[in-house]
């Protein structure tokens, strides 16, 4: 159940555990974070620093990632000309593993990654089994195995305006904008960590 802890250590639901984050067993629905710790004293108020640092780590947890990656998304994200933090963002939404359960063929992330890795996924006719893979505008996702794709998707394919995707085909339609990125996380405060 680690990744129900890192979900209550954010307070925050990163859907890291598929069908379980939208149910009544969730972590974060059945307590919520403790504002004292074991000795009854309150926790002490985050810093800015603090505050930027848990941003950050709550931006990693949610997308897969480790320090590594994470950080050469980051800098890939910094050298354009555009908001540095939407860029960002933008460039964590077209990893081939995150395109995979945003359109709803896999019921977590790590599950997305797992389907990648093990060879079941096409992009634009080959066969690509890298997550962090970029995908394009008007890039065409396939399913090696449709069968299998039926077995773990989650019932309603629920994919976000910038997919657009049936059971066996995932079609890129446009770089998603921030309004269209679901996610709790303040781009900004994970700038001001990495400029500091």
């Amino acid at each position: 159940m680690e990744s129900c802890l890192k979900c209550r250590k954010f307070n925050d639901k990163l859907f890291l555990k598929g069908e379980r984050c939208f149910s009544p067993k969730c972590a974060v629905t059945r307590r919520q974070a403790a504002t004292t710790n074991t000795r009854g004293k309150r926790f002490s108020k985050k810093s800015e620093y603090g505050l930027q640092l848990q941003e950050k780590q709550k931006a990693k947890a949610g997308y897969g990632l480790r320090e590594r990656q994470f950080r050469a998304t980051f800098m890939k994200a910094a050298k354009s000309t555009e908001a540095t933090g939407e860029v960002l963002l933008q460039r964590l939404e077209m990893r081939l593993d995150n395109v995979i359960y945003r359109s709803g063929w896999a019921q977590s992330r790590a599950q997305a990654r797992q389907t990648v890795n093990h060879g079941h996924i096409n992009v634009n006719g080959k066969k690509v089994d890298i997550p962090s893979y970029t995908v394009k505008v008007k890039d065409v996702v396939e399913a090696n195995n449709p069968e299998l794709i039926k077995k773990i998707q989650q019932e309603k394919l629920n994919a976000p305006k910038w997919i657009k995707a049936n059971n066996t085909k995932i079609e890129i339609t446009a770089i998603p904008a921030r309004e269209d990125i679901e996610t709790s996380v303040d781009e900004q405060l994970i700038v001001e960590y990495y400029s500091r």
